[in-house]
């Protein structure tokens, strides 16, 4: 009899929130089962290793980052502003998935470090191909990860309406760099 997908779910979940919360270093097996809820025995049924689950969260990432790049390609607006409204941070499925495997690329993993290069090569195809400029598009994206950096650290303002009026204010410089016939 095979186990419930769910307890895979909640350990990668469970792995996923120590990276957040309390980074690369304290994200061992046993404290990954523990804050599952799971025995390790049950934990190395679902991953036999700690690489098995890296490879499993970047997988979920790359899924998230899929999803994102299809919502951005399909977005009425345009990618370019698609992907400004996206940076905020959120603490959505996406925004933790890329602060865990961020935790993962600064404690040295490469292989973390390649899946978080590839999104981001997603986003700059997005990005040029709706700005036409790969200077522009480049710059979006630099804005793009500077807003996200400060919404996660709380340094955009606490006041919801303050933050929306940082946005716009953004999304009004990203139409002055657009080049002209690119909307």
């Amino acid at each position: 009899m095979s186990r419930k997908p769910v307890a895979r779910d909640r350990l990668l979940e469970a792995f996923q929130a120590i990276l957040v919360d309390d980074g690369e270093r304290a994200a061992t097996l046993d404290a990954v089962a523990a804050r599952a809820g799971v025995s390790k025995g049950g934990l190395l049924y679902h991953f036999a290793n700690r690489g098995e689950l890296v490879q499993a969260l970047l997988e979920h990432m790359r899924v998230l980052g899929e999803e994102d790049c299809r919502s951005m390609a399909q977005s009425p607006e345009g990618a370019a502003r698609q992907f400004l409204r996206n940076s905020v941070w959120a603490g959505s499925d996406i925004d933790l998935a890329i602060v865990a495997v961020t935790r993962l690329a600064q404690g040295g993993d490469e292989s973390a470090r390649h899946a978080l290069q590839e999104l981001k090569e997603s986003w700059y195809e997005l990005l040029l191909a709706d700005l036409g400029e790969p200077a522009v598009a480049n710059a979006v994206l630099h804005m793009g990860d500077g807003l996200y950096y400060n919404a996660s650290i709380g340094w955009l303002p606490a006041n919801r309406k303050e933050s929306k009026a940082t946005l716009e204010q953004l999304l009004g410089v990203l139409e002055r760099l657009r080049p002209a016939g690119s909307a």
